[in-house]
């Protein structure tokens, strides 16, 4: 079966439990973390070949049935050419397997997505679309394959004058709420995988998870232009047990946002060996009312993001971010390289203060840029700790009710006021840790 699962306990004490096919293994998350890659499907219910070479041909009956049709721990295999479709649910225990040269494509109708006669239109609400891919409450399903699902959000939507990013683009002007389908969102889902899929050209999100315990994306690209508004990469948001690795993201918005809102708190969540470029970063917040904890980034590269380490609440959605520890990043290009707020926007009303807390950056190494780190008041210090950290001397920190402190590998430059810190005594050679963005021969519009 195409089915990973793990479960993740103290992350920041180091240990990893991982089920796979119901046996566990622990594993040091300190310096090892030899999870194993999701395997591929051993049984496939249909194999589906494109009906013609037009684009305009409908697919989403057949693919529809044919996932309704498949039986648990089997898959739906797309072979190569293009498949045209409108929404999609997904079922429990089935994967949708995409092989290599097979593209899935979004119809760009608005009306197939409609919910309250608002999809492609502005309001203010922005929830009036239905998205492409839905797991909803299923469990053991996925998508995996080399194949490509294209959201066309830079095509004219059908009927219209202008493409779903153009909508949001306006909405930013107007002062609106663009109404665009998330390319796939899962909600009270579990055993959720991910694995070599290519996803690009979202008109909204690409993934959102919403109350998903366990999730995996391996070796996941996500593709999509730096000016395509709101097109998050992945966003758990009160989820649990997330598992991002080998994976490349480049969007018009966060590469990866971690978010908790009034639906609960996410933890447990890992990133390992990914690989970010142009987007807002590796991102927590801005919704963190339900509390955000046990979160490890370790072996990311942040090459042209805006931010790069990224915390971002205020008191209209602030919560308890605890626990957070980054290890090994290598950053350059980013005009924020370090950007932890709790004021993200100056102008929220509320009384939901951010904290944040136990913080840890170990082996971090950038360019220039600005160095945020700004707690709400006195009474609620940022919390961080800083040990191998190492800028060029062009950076600049901007500190507020901060509490610093340096491991013995050190910090430079050294943030003002912290003369008492240790100045650094190691760095990490990033030279080798650059890769270009691993185009597939189907680029972004």
């Amino acid at each position: 079966m195409f089915l990973r699962r793990f479960h993740m306990n103290s992350i920041l004490s180091g240990m990893i439990v991982v089920l796979v096919s119901a046996c566990s293994a622990t594993v040091s998350a300190r310096e090892s973390l030899d999870l194993p890659e999701p395997a591929l499907p051993t049984r496939v219910c249909a194999k589906l070949a494109p009906i013609a070479a037009s684009s305009t041909e409908d697919d989403t009956q057949r693919l529809q049935s044919a996932v309704d049709h498949c039986p648990q721990g089997a898959a739906v295999q797309l072979q190569a050419g293009r498949f045209a479709s409108g929404p999609l649910n997904m079922k429990s225990g089935v994967t949708l397997w995409l092989l290599r040269g097979a593209v899935l494509a979004a119809n760009t109708d608005p009306r197939v997505y409609d919910k309250n006669g608002h999809c492609g239109t502005l309001d203010h609400k922005g929830n009036g679309c239905r998205p492409f891919i839905l797991f909803n409450a299923t469990s053991g399903a996925g998508i995996t394959g080399e194949g490509t699902i294209d959201g066309q959000g830079g095509e004219p939507m059908k009927g219209k004058n202008e493409s779903w990013w153009q909508l949001a683009r306006r909405a930013q002007k107007e002062g609106g709420a663009q109404n665009v389908p998330r390319l796939i969102e899962a909600d009270n889902a579990s055993a959720i995988v991910f694995h070599g899929i290519s996803l690009r050209n979202s008109p909204g999100f690409h993934v959102i998870l919403k109350n998903v315990n366990d999730a995996t994306f391996w070796g996941v690209r996500i593709d999509t232009p730096a000016d395509a508004r709101n097109t998050d990469g992945i966003d758990p948001i009160s989820s649990q047990n997330i598992l991002i690795a080998h994976s490349f993201i480049r969007t018009g918005d966060d590469n990866v946002a971690i978010k908790a809102g009034a639906g609960g708190a996410t933890r447990h969540v890992v990133l390992l060996d990914n690989h970010f470029y142009w987007g807002h970063g590796m991102s927590i917040g801005s919704e963190t009312v339900g509390g955000v904890s046990d979160i490890y980034v370790r072996d990311l590269t942040l090459d042209g993001t805006t931010s790069g380490l990224r915390i971002k609440s205020d008191v209209s959605r602030g919560g308890l971010v605890s626990d957070i520890r980054y290890e090994n990043i290598c950053l350059r290009g980013n005009r924020r390289p370090v950007d932890f707020d709790t004021q993200y926007d100056a102008h929220a009303v509320g009384h939901a203060i951010p904290v944040y807390r136990n913080i840890s950056l170990r082996h971090v190494s950038g360019e220039t840029g600005q160095l945020i780190v700004k707690g709400y008041d006195a009474l609620h210090p940022v919390q961080i700790v800083l040990n191998g950290v190492h800028f060029s001397n062009a950076a600049r920190w901007l500190i507020e009710s901060a509490q610093i402190s340096a491991g013995p590998d050190g910090v430079s430059p050294v943030p003002p006021g912290e003369a008492g810190l240790n100045a650094i005594t190691a760095t990490r050679d990033c030279a080798t840790r650059w890769v270009p963005f691993p185009v597939t021969g189907a680029s972004v519009h």
